[in-house]
Order: structure tokens, then C-alpha cells, then sequence
């Protein structure tokens, strides 16, 4: 299981009328390493027909993507900062997931103004939390985003953040591949199991 690549889901985070994401998507595929340590799946909300009502009966469409994030090891977040927190659409994705996002890492890949979408990563490492994922320390962050990138999508720096992704790439692999290990070893469960008077098991 060691040596199968770490199945990475790249969830594009934005829905906007020109937006920057699918540019900042691309140069992070391109940071990926190509040694067969990770295969990608980029899972692009704008393009992702989910339901408007969540359903405890999901449709097809909503059994789908489910269906892609528990395929995924790992996950990584392209993300902006709107109106000081991240946008609507991705919160909307998370929802539709529980179990599927658990005992798994994930990576953020942010981009703003001023503040780099840093605020928007803070707010996702509660909802993460949540759901019980490890979020990685460090972050891919750009800052007045729009000034960073050339006409052919590059970076006009693009030592720094090649750097940045390394690193948290480096990250993100070590967690999901002991993460994955923990897992086929003992399934996760969000809570301790309750014995017939409904109190919790003590560990033995």
C-alpha cells in the first residue's frame, strides 16, 4: 500500500466571473512531483452540478462527487479570500461530505489581495476540524494575486512559491501516507463506540 500514489483531490474553490483560480490550479498541478508519488483528480466547483437542498436521499450528481472525495488520501484547497472568509461555494461542497473527509489531510493553496487569503485558510481550518481532517502547517499563499502572475499564467517570482508548494507537498504526502496506513489498519470512527448503558467504552 506504501508504494501505491497518494490519490490527491484538488478542489477549486471559486465560482466567480474571472477568476483567478483555474491559473493558480494549473501552476500548482505543474509543482506536483511527476514520480508517480501522487495522482490527481481536480475537482472544479464551478463546474461541479451539486444540489442546492442537501439531501439525506442525495441524487446522482451529489453521490458522485461524495464518491470523489472518498476516493481521495488527501486533499488540497485552491482557495480566494471574498469578503474576509472564503466563498460560499466550497462551504456548500464540504457540507455534502462527512465521513468521506475524515482521518485524511489537507493542503491550502490561497490567493488575495493584501492578506494573501490567509483568512479564508483560517476559517477552514475550523470547518476542517470539524470533520476531523489534518490541515497542514504550511501554505501556499499569494498575495495581490493578480500582480503575481504573467499573461502566459507564470509566476514572475517563481522561486519562492515552487518552494512553498515543495514544502507543503512534502507534508501533505507524509500524513496521508500514514494516515492511509491508519485507516486499512483500523477504520476510523468520529466516536468512541457506547456500551449498552450508553456510556463511552474506557480504553483498555
Amino acid at each position: 500500500m506504501s508504494d501505491k500514489p497518494i490519490h490527491l483531490a484538488i478542489l477549486v474553490g471559486s465560482n466567480r466571473e474571472g477568476r483567478l483560480a483555474p491559473t493558480v490550479t494549473e501552476w500548482f498541478i505543474e509543482q506536483i512531483p511527476s514520480d508517480d508519488s501522487f495522482s490527481v483528480d481536480v475537482i472544479d466547483l464551478a463546474k461541479v452540478e451539486l444540489p442546492v437542498v442537501i439531501s439525506d436521499t442525495p441524487g446522482p450528481e451529489a453521490v458522485a462527487f461524495c464518491q470523489r472525495l472518498a476516493d481521495a488520501d488527501a486533499f488540497v484547497f485552491v482557495v480566494p479570500e471574498y469578503n474576509h472568509s472564503f466563498p460560499a461555494i466550497l462551504k456548500h461542497a464540504i457540507d455534502f461530505g462527512y465521513q468521506e473527509w475524515q482521518a485524511k489531510p489537507v493542503g491550502f493553496v490561497s490567493y488575495g489581495g493584501f492578506g494573501a487569503g490567509l483568512r479564508a485558510v483560517e476559517h477552514l481550518r475550523g470547518v476542517m476540524a470539524e470533520l476531523h481532517t489534518v490541515t497542514m502547517r504550511d501554505t501556499v499563499s499569494f498575495r495581490n494575486a493578480w500582480d503575481v502572475f504573467d499573461d502566459h499564467g507564470r509566476p514572475i517570482d517563481p522561486a519562492s512559491c515552487a518552494g512553498a508548494a515543495t514544502a507543503m507537498l512534502h507534508q501533505l504526502k507524509w500524513w496521508a501516507t500514514a494516515l492511509r496506513r491508519a485507516r486499512a489498519a483500523e477504520p476510523y470512527t468520529a466516536a468512541p463506540s457506547k456500551n449498552e448503558r450508553g456510556e463511552l467504552d474506557a480504553a483498555a
